[in-house]
């Protein structure tokens, strides 16, 4: 795809995708908004802006609420893209107020710090018993052993989906955000429209067993809701037991590895780590934003705005770039620095506003959860190959992280 020759952003270029940060810092000095006509958006790279415009009403993640296709100005999906188009549209993420809101009030009751805290002892259970098993065999694959299965097995547990059913999620998941990278090719389209109707399949008859044999999860407890005069269409529940599966383990898998490989990369940063665990916290919170697992986050421009004297219509897309923001040297001294004992952090990689992730909390749990087990457990921990980096954009990560022990 043809991107302009005065602009370093180039989201197709393997030398880009190893390393966005500089061209971000370019792009930042070229002023505080970029049309980018390969994907037809508008590139916002500063903090302020960032920051500013995930609680912008005038913006939002579906126009559908207000408009047609046709009034906006947009394209409908072709017809063959609609069992994907149905489990994402109805998911809170993509919906605005009231229906964000009625459902968002539902699933929050079961992320409030109470519920969440509660997790803590099996979430530090379960990393300690993951790297017992990578420390027994010498060593492995990071994002195999301990970086996937710890948020799925939790997130998973929390939906009530049995064991032996858990297989698929991963690979499930990894196909529906393939829909959410910059003008995906119609082999991904497939993937995600595949993966969407077999999820949703599944998910229909556990809701379905649900019913019959309620129990102590979240499926049982939106159901419960229902039942009781909070409405929440059988729609709604797939889409927002998917979404909490997508979006509950995604950003962790990619933290963690992310995390480690510039550990690796930063043997002062990770020494101090490894004297001093109680460091763990703000090390969790300066890994993600130094390598942000999600770089990009779209909004619809649903009333006219104007950005630095530049009038964005109504009907055009905005690209939040969190990767970018998070590198701003206008709110972090010397970004460009892994500091594990930064304190004045306010990185963006949750987002803000009304779609603020509502499952960080927990996600901060699982992080400090195997950061420490693989200290306490694998001080010798070491990377064993150059790891190969996933060829996404939006979606930060890599495809494995190769460990030994020293």
């Amino acid at each position: 795809m043809a991107v302009p020759s005065d602009l370093a952003f180039d989201p197709w270029d393997p030398a880009f995708l190893a390393d966005p940060y500089p061209a971000y810092a370019e792009l930042r000095e070229q002023g505080r908004v970029r049309y980018f006509e390969p994907t037809d958006q508008w590139l916002v790279a500063h903090h302020a802006d960032v920051s500013a415009l995930l609680r912008d009403r005038r913006l939002g993640r579906t126009y559908l609420h207000r408009f047609s296709h046709e009034e906006f100005g947009r394209t409908p999906p072709p017809p063959e893209h609609e069992p994907f188009h149905t489990l994402n549209d109805h998911g809170m993420l993509d919906l605005e107020p009231p229906d964000h809101t009625r459902i968002r009030r539902l699933v929050s009751k079961a992320f409030t710090p109470r519920t969440v805290e509660r997790l803590r002892p099996y979430v530090r259970t379960l990393a300690d018993e993951l790297v017992a098993g990578l420390v027994e065999a010498g060593g492995g694959d990071l994002l195999r052993d301990v970086a996937e299965p710890l948020p799925v097995a939790v997130i998973a547990e929390m939906l009530g989906i049995p064991e032996p059913d858990r297989a698929p999620l991963r690979p499930w998941s990894a196909d529906i955000c393939g829909m959410y990278e910059l003008n995906p090719s119609e082999e991904a389209a497939a993937k995600a429209v595949r993966a969407s109707a077999e999820f949703s399949d599944y998910l229909r008859d556990l809701i379905a067993e649900r019913r019959k044999n309620p129990g102590d999860d979240l499926i049982s407890g939106l159901i419960a809701a229902h039942d009781e005069g909070d409405r929440l269409t059988e729609q709604e529940m797939i889409s927002t037991c998917v979404l909490l599966l997508n979006a509950g383990h995604e950003a962790t898998v990619n933290s963690t590895v992310n995390g480690w490989w510039a550990l690796f990369r930063h043997p002062d940063q990770l020494a101090a780590l490894r004297a001093d665990h109680s460091l763990v916290p703000t090390a969790v919170e300066e890994l993600m934003r130094y390598d942000t697992p999600l770089q990009l986050f779209e909004r619809w421009v649903l009333d006219e705005i104007e950005i630095d004297g530049r009038v964005i219509p109504r009907g055009a897309e905005i690209a939040m770039l969190f990767g970018s923001a998070n590198h701003d040297p206008a709110v972090f001294a010397d970004p460009s620095r892994l500091d594990l004992t930064r304190r004045d952090n306010p990185h963006i990689s949750f987002s803000a506003g009304i779609h603020y992730c509502i499952g960080a909390p927990l996600a901060r749990i699982e992080l400090a959860a195997s950061m420490t087990a693989l200290l306490e457990r694998a001080p010798t921990l070491r990377p064993a190959a150059e790891p190969v980096r996933k060829p996404n954009f939006v979606i930060r990560g890599l495809e494995g992280l190769a460990v030994e022990l020293g």
